[in-house]
């Protein structure tokens, strides 16, 4: 029922096919519910693809829409994580499915692992190509590992700071989603609540301060740590948005280099900050997304981001706990 296949687009990185890639066998007659049926059967060997290569690609399967993407999310049997404290503005379609980054398709998405500015993001994110973009558009994905490795080879001293004093994220976000910025999350959409208290309570939860403004709030989230060990793998990873906040959060009311600094308040070296987006464009994998495709990412192993497209393009996402 599933077969291994190799594309062009892969890397072989220490041996290893990323991603792996899973189609199904020409041999097997598949309509959608026997898919789903396989999914469970066989969750233990696509586990186990996934764990080995950080990110698993299921391509050519029957999955037409949000309600089936859902159904495959639930096959897998992983338990959802609610996107609080998360930066995108997003629309839940249906079930555990969302849309993935809203932001305008002339924008990109730097390189970050998935809420890596708070204590507590998923472990895994499923993606979903409902509508295949017409030009661009692409998830490209790089192992977080393999860009310590490169960081510290290069700049070891700023690696070790990191290490040292993680980072401080600081966000100022208005009342309501602003759609034209890709951290347009508005304050009630990113706590779930309209109510300043209960605002204040879950941001309290995830280690977050809030300074309330006359028109929105100022999240200030840290120290956190910036480096981590990938504990079922034994390596370190390069876990934080620092890139991403440092050449992406901009808007009207967010200035990006002011976003993310060292855990003592001094400020990122902008050479480095730009040599390492470099090094992750360089090693990352991207692969054109085809409708239908579902791609897996272990979100302790992969970062990810978004190339700018040619409309349309409608991507759906899930996080899991």
């Amino acid at each position: 029922m599933f077969k291994e296949t190799q594309i062009p687009a892969q890397k072989i990185v220490g041996g290893i096919h990323f991603p792996a890639i899973v189609s199904p066998d020409p041999a097997t007659q598949l309509d959608f519910r026997r898919f789903v049926d396989g999914v469970k059967d066989h969750r233990p060997r696509l586990e186990n693809l996934l764990h080995t290569s950080g990110a698993l690609l299921l391509r050519g399967f029957p999955v037409k829409t949000a309600a089936d993407f859902n159904a495959v999310i639930e096959a897998f049997g992983y338990e959802e994580l609610p996107y609080v404290g998360g930066a995108a503005p997003r629309t839940r379609v249906v079930g555990r499915v969302f849309t993935a980054n809203e932001s305008p398709p002339d924008q990109k998405i730097p390189f970050h692992h998935e809420m890596a500015q708070v204590p507590e993001y998923p472990s895994k994110l499923f993606f979903f190509c409902e509508v295949e973009p017409k030009t661009g558009g692409e998830t490209p994905i790089v192992l977080s590992h393999y860009i310590y490795e490169r960081m510290k080879e290069k700049h070891q001293e700023f690696v070790e700071k990191l290490e040292n004093h993680g980072l401080i994220y600081t966000r100022v976000l208005g009342t309501e989603d602003d759609p034209s910025s890709p951290i347009g999350r508005g304050w009630h959409s990113t706590f779930l609540t309209e109510d300043k208290n209960v605002a204040e309570e879950r941001a309290a939860r995830l280690g977050m301060k809030l300074e309330w403004m006359e028109d929105g709030v100022k999240t200030i989230m840290g120290p956190i740590p910036a480096i981590k060990l990938d504990p079922t793998r034994g390596r370190k990873i390069w876990f934080n948005s620092m890139v991403a906040a440092y050449t992406g959060w901009k808007d009207l009311r967010n200035d990006p280099v002011k976003a993310v600094k060292f855990g003592d308040g001094t400020p990122l070296p902008y050479d480095i900050m730009y040599d390492c987006l470099d090094i992750l464009e360089k090693e990352c994998v991207a692969m054109p997304w085809k409708q239908g495709d579902i791609l897996l990412v272990d979100n302790l192993a992969v970062l990810h981001s978004r190339r700018s497209f040619e409309p349309p393009r409608r991507i759906l996402a899930s996080l899991c706990k």
